[in-house]
């Protein structure tokens, strides 16, 4: 399985990227990401998959199931916490932008067909996470306690300001002991320019994923646009270069009856929480909220 899916290699000609859990050797959790020019509309089929329908930049109109839904997203990730809207298995979704924009459809196969809902962005939590040079902001829009109008699947967003870490220490969400919770997990990267908000491939980034036994043992440089898959295993950090800021949207979904997004640590690393407690907070972070940049 190649873990590490560069900007390009999961495009088709109607998707910037198509990932399904076949193309990623596993069984629940996939990709879509869409653009939709000024005017156009688009419509799928979600089949039995339900989604997200997660504005990345721009605006757009979502009707599904006899429900119409205007989405206000944003000019970039790095700009503003987004509207949403959840959209179930076995859907006909019709997408349509008046000045065009560019969407994510995290997805999970599952078996209950759930009503459409509307997500606002102001009622997404946007959490400081970390301390120190681990200071991250994380967008908790469709994690399970905050979005649980879900069967699978779960998400949420990430912003890491430059030169800082996050997913760290490292964790996994796998059946092996001592975690209960197993779960596919997807990264999405987006990185900014010098500028700090508009997504450009000149920056970069690194990330890690490694299992005890040493069949996975991945350190690679992520830049704008890339995938990086977490079949099972320790994963962390996510590095953001000094000068770009880095963005990725986490995708999970899994075999369990319920929704979970535990974790547990690398034991080697975990003993670096506790060093949080004697160091500030990043000032940078919260970056964004429903209202826009913070700073």
């Amino acid at each position: 399985m190649t873990l590490h899916r560069p900007h390009g290699t999961l495009s088709t000609s109607t998707d910037v990227i198509h990932l399904t859990p076949e193309d990623a050797g596993w069984t629940y959790t996939g990709l879509r990401v869409l653009r939709i020019e000024a005017g156009w509309v688009r419509t799928i089929e979600t089949g039995e998959f339900e989604a997200f329908v997660l504005p990345l930049a721009g605006s757009l109109t979502v009707e599904v199931d006899d429900e119409r839904y205007e989405l206000q997203g944003r000019d970039s990730v790095f700009t503003r916490v987004t509207d949403f809207a959840y959209v179930p298995r076995d859907a006909s979704v019709k997408l349509s932008s008046v000045d065009g924009c560019e969407i994510a459809l995290p997805m999970a196969r599952c078996e209950n067909r759930l009503t459409p809902k509307y997500g606002p962005a102001d009622g997404v939590p946007v959490e400081v996470r970390g301390s120190g040079n681990a200071t991250r902001q994380v967008t908790n829009f469709g994690v399970p306690g905050v979005w649980d109008h879900a069967d699978k699947l779960n998400a949420c967003e990430l912003i890491t300001p430059d030169g800082n870490w996050s997913s760290y220490p490292p964790h996994k969400h796998d059946e092996s002991e001592p975690c209960e919770v197993n779960n596919e997990e997807i990264y999405y990267f987006r990185i900014a320019d010098r500028d700090q908000v508009t997504p450009s491939r000149t920056g970069f980034g690194f990330h890690r994923t490694y299992t005890d036994d040493g069949t996975i043992d991945e350190d690679v440089t992520v830049r704008d646009g890339d995938v990086f898959l977490i079949p099972r295993g320790y994963h962390g950090p996510c590095v953001a270069a000094p000068g770009y800021p880095m963005y990725y949207l986490n995708v999970l979904a899994g075999p369990g009856d319920e929704r979970s997004m535990a974790f547990c640590d690398d034991p080697a690393h975990t003993w670096i929480r506790d060093s949080w407690a004697t160091q500030e907070l990043d000032s940078r972070c919260p970056v964004t909220t429903a209202e826009g940049r913070v700073k």
